[in-house]
């Protein structure tokens, strides 16, 4: 590849008159943006320990009362990306939060989009747009771009979750900002069960919402059950993995990262290949060894790790009696906007 000049090579007059008209020559810097073969990347292979951080996030709720923190949150930050970047990888934030019982977190609306992965308790509920969604372990819940939530816990336990943002990418584009709002009342609980079997929605002449989100609510004993439903009729399958989607479109249920359930059979290893986007996996049940180019991690349930993209991934499921249950989030809705969606075999 041809060597290219650097800025050493030029008078330094000629660099000060560059800086003085806000001018930046492109060729020394042109292969740090523009690296051969594949990506320059930050996103490092990382693991956060349920168990370990779980202290901690309790602790978090003894020494801050939710009035001074909002949202009582602790990061999953990369190393590669810089702890005070509060990036799980380019365009992923996430946060375990913490919600104590008769605890309000109170009502705002924010650029980013958001999803709730929930990991313990009962109890809690997310206000959606007015929808109330009850809050149990391995649900997801959707806070798209624009909507009011907040959250309320009626319940007697620490109930915890595991928030998904795109606020990286939305940060980036300088249009990230909060609404500061006040509760909201209550028009609707589980409308989430009008989309709950494959194939059957609302007549699209009386009953379609003609929301850009109209399921806001995915319970996991509904995916759990697909995802058990769908390896008994087809044991061949090579991935046994659903997707959340629109309902009603059957597009990705946000525009900017994708989210999946993928079940590991007993014993099984999952081999994925080398794609584009960065991946986030959390256990949901059971435990499994995952393998990320050189790293080696253990998930136990509740545990959490990032895989860079262009990166191939191994997941093993460690129990040969049960299946084991992962959530995924990844980038690949941007990646396929952007048209830089790409698969390495």
């Amino acid at each position: 590849m041809q060597e290219l000049g650097t800025l050493d090579d030029l008078p330094e007059a000629y660099r000060a008159a560059l800086t003085a008209q806000n001018l930046v020559p492109l060729w020394p810097s042109l292969r740090a943006v523009l690296p051969p073969g594949k990506p320059a990347r930050r996103t490092q292979p990382v693991q956060w320990s349920y168990e370990a951080l779980r202290p901690l996030l309790i602790e978090a709720g003894e020494l801050t009362p939710i009035e001074k923190a909002e949202r009582r949150v602790l990061v999953l930050a990369n190393p590669g990306h810089g702890l005070e970047k509060m990036q799980a990888s380019s365009s992923i934030y996430l946060g375990m939060q913490l919600l104590l019982p008769n605890e309000w977190a109170p009502a705002h609306k924010h650029t980013p989009n958001a999803v709730r992965m929930i990991v313990e308790g009962d109890g809690a509920y997310t206000t959606v747009d007015g929808e109330k969604c009850p809050m149990s372990r391995g649900d997801l819940i959707l806070t798209p771009t624009g909507l009011w939530h907040e959250h309320g816990h009626d319940g007697t336990d620490p109930v915890v979750w595991l928030d998904v943002l795109d606020l990286p990418l939305v940060y980036y584009v300088e249009a990230s900002y909060v609404t500061e709002g006040t509760a909201q009342t209550v028009t609707a609980e589980a409308t989430e069960r009008a989309y709950q079997r494959g194939g059957v929605v609302p007549s699209p002449v009386f009953a379609r919402s003609g929301k850009s989100f109209p399921m806001l609510r995915y319970p996991w004993a509904e995916v759990r059950a697909a995802l058990i439903a769908m390896n008994a009729a087809e044991p061949d399958l090579e991935a046994v993995q659903v997707a959340y989607v629109n309902p009603e479109t059957g597009a990705d249920c946000q525009a900017i990262l994708g989210y999946s359930a993928l079940m590991l059979r007993p014993g099984e290893t999952l081999r994925l290949p080398a794609r584009s986007p960065a991946m986030v996996f959390h256990q949901i049940e059971g435990c499994s060894d995952i393998s990320i180019e050189d790293s080696a991690f253990t998930l136990a349930e509740a545990d959490t790790c990032c895989a860079p993209g262009y990166t191939p991934v191994v997941l093993t499921n460690r129990s040969a009696e049960q299946p084991a249950f992962i959530f995924v989030a990844d980038e690949t809705p941007l990646h396929k906007k952007l048209g830089v969606y790409e698969v390495r075999t």
